[in-house]
C-alpha cells in the first residue's frame, strides 16, 4: 500500500504543472528516486539537415540541486548528433524500451513519441539492472507524461498547422521579456545566437482572393504549407503562432535589428519562391518590432501590426521594421489611404 501511495503522489506531482519546461524538470525529479537511479535525463531529437541533434530537455543526477537543460542561447549546430550514440538512435527507430548493460552500470531507455511527432527519450543510468516492476513503472510514467503533453498541445496548438495558437501567446511573451542573458564566458559563436526577442506579424497577401477563386480547402492547404515554411526557416527555439485565418506571428531571437530583418526577409523569399500547388505564387507582408523591457503582448503586437500595414501600403511582399520605418512608414500609409489602396 505504501508503494502505491508513493506512486500516486508522484503522479499528482507530475501532472500538476501547466508548463512544458517545469513538466520536464518534474519528470526527472520524480524518476530519479523512484528508479533509484544515478541519473535521469529527458532528451529530444531535433531534425537538422537530414539528421538529428540531441537536445537536453532536463537532466538530474544524484547530488544535483536542480535539473539541467540545454542553454537557450546554444544554437542547433552546437548540439551533439543523435547518431553519436547508436543505442539512443535505435530506441527511437524501433520505438521500444531497452535495457543496456555498461561498465558498472545499466541504462534504461524509454521512448516517448507525442501526437505532434516530437521524439523524446527518457534515459536512466542505474547501478544494477531493474526488475520487471521497476521497468513497468518507468514505462507507465512515460505514457502518462506523453498523454499530458498531448493534452497541453491540444490546448496550446492550432489544429490545422500544429503551430502554437493565440491562447498560448501571452505566457510565452512574458517569459521572453524577462531578458535572460548568456554568461560572459560563453564562446563568441554561441553568444551571437543569444540576443533580444523580436516579434513579427506575417500576413498572407490577397488571401481572400485565394479562398474566393480556389475554395477554402485550397486556402487551408496554403496555410498549412506556409506553416511548414515557417518551421523550416526559423530555429528550433523560436516560437511560431497562427493567430487565425492568414495571420501568423513569430517570436524569435536576433542579436540586432539587421539580423532580425535578415531572418524575416529569408522567410519572405522562401514563401515567394515556393511553388504552391494549383495556386502558384504566394507572397507575404511582414512587420516586426523589438520586444522591449516591460513590454506587453498587445503593445508589441500593435507595433508589429502597424509595420505590416506599412508593408502592404508600399505594395506588399515586403518586410518592414517598426523602429526603422516609423516616420516614413506612417506617411506612406497615409498616402496609401488617400489613394484608396486596398491593404487587406
Amino acid at each position: 500500500m505504501g508503494q502505491v501511495l508513493q506512486h500516486l503522489e508522484q503522479l499528482a506531482r507530475l501532472t500538476r504543472g501547466r508548463d512544458r519546461d517545469s513538466m520536464d524538470a518534474t519528470l526527472v525529479e520524480v524518476l530519479l528516486p523512484l528508479l533509484q537511479a544515478r541519473s535521469v535525463a529527458l532528451w529530444e531529437a531535433l531534425p537538422d539537415d537530414g539528421h538529428d541533434r540531441l537536445l537536453t530537455r532536463a537532466r538530474l543526477e544524484r547530488g544535483m540541486a536542480v535539473p539541467q537543460s540545454s542553454a537557450p542561447w546554444v544554437s542547433l549546430s552546437d548540439l551533439p548528433w543523435v547518431h553519436d550514440d547508436p543505442d539512443r538512435e535505435d530506441v527511437w527507430r524501433v520505438g521500444q524500451t531497452r535495457l543496456l548493460a555498461g561498465q558498472g552500470h545499466v541504462r534504461l531507455l524509454v521512448p516517448v513519441l507525442t501526437e505532434a511527432e516530437r521524439r523524446l527519450l527518457i534515459e536512466a543510468v542505474m547501478d544494477r539492472a531493474p526488475d520487471a516492476h521497476t521497468v513497468r513503472v518507468a514505462e507507465g510514467m512515460a505514457r502518462i507524461f506523453e498523454n499530458f503533453i498531448n493534452l497541453l498541445d491540444a490546448s496550446e496548438r492550432d489544429t490545422l498547422t500544429g503551430l502554437l495558437n493565440r491562447k498560448s501567446f501571452d505566457d510565452m511573451f512574458f517569459k521572453a521579456t524577462r531578458r535572460d542573458t548568456a554568461p560572459p564566458n560563453i564562446p563568441g559563436e554561441q553568444r551571437r545566437c543569444h540576443g533580444p526577442y523580436w516579434l513579427a506579424v506575417i500576413d498572407v497577401d490577397h488571401f481572400k482572393s485565394v479562398n474566393d477563386r480556389y475554395g477554402h480547402l485550397i486556402g487551408d492547404e496554403v496555410v498549412l504549407l506556409i506553416a511548414r515554411i515557417l518551421r523550416s526557416t526559423f530555429r528550433h527555439d523560436d516560437r511560431l503562432y497562427r493567430f487565425g485565418g492568414e495571420e501568423f506571428v513569430a517570436l524569435v531571437r536576433a542579436c540586432d535589428a539587421q539580423a532580425a530583418h535578415a531572418a524575416f526577409e529569408r522567410l519572405r523569399r522562401n514563401v515567394e519562391d515556393y511553388p504552391f500547388p494549383q495556386v502558384g505564387r504566394i507572397t507575404v507582408s511582414i512587420g516586426y518590432t523589438l520586444v522591449r523591457e516591460h513590454d506587453t503582448p498587445s503593445d508589441a503586437f500593435e507595433r508589429a501590426d502597424r509595420a505590416v500595414y506599412l508593408a502592404k501600403a508600399e505594395g506588399r511582399n515586403a518586410v518592414r521594421g517598426f523602429e526603422d520605418s516609423l516616420q516614413c512608414g506612417e506617411s506612406a500609409a497615409q498616402r496609401g489611404a488617400e489613394g484608396d489602396i486596398e491593404l487587406f
